[in-house]
């Protein structure tokens, strides 16, 4: 009994981790002529957003899919650092 306790506490600490770890994750991203850079937290969410003076020679066209790929790309990032964290914690629960 005492092991399943120990166990399972084990287990709890390490959701615990697990909890922490993912709410740490902050991805940033600068776009191809870096006149941008976005980041987002583990959740894909904007937390930062920074220009360079290259956006004011952009058309609103290019500002708006140089955003929106610049972003995709920080949360794709931040989304595999996610998923990574999972995995690891998935294979040491399995044990």
């Amino acid at each position: 009994m005492d092991e399943l306790v120990d166990r399972v506490q084990r287990q709890v600490y390490r959701m615990r981790d697990l909890h922490d770890q993912l709410a740490r994750i902050r991805a940033r991203e600068a776009s191809e002529d870096e006149a941008m850079t976005v980041e987002v937290d583990g959740n894909g969410a904007m937390t930062a957003l920074d220009f360079s003076d290259a956006v004011n020679g952009m058309t609103p066209g290019g500002f708006e899919s140089t955003l929106v790929a610049t972003a995709a790309a920080a949360a794709a990032s931040a989304f595999a650092r996610r998923a990574r964290l999972i995995e690891e914690f998935n294979a040491e629960v399995a044990r």
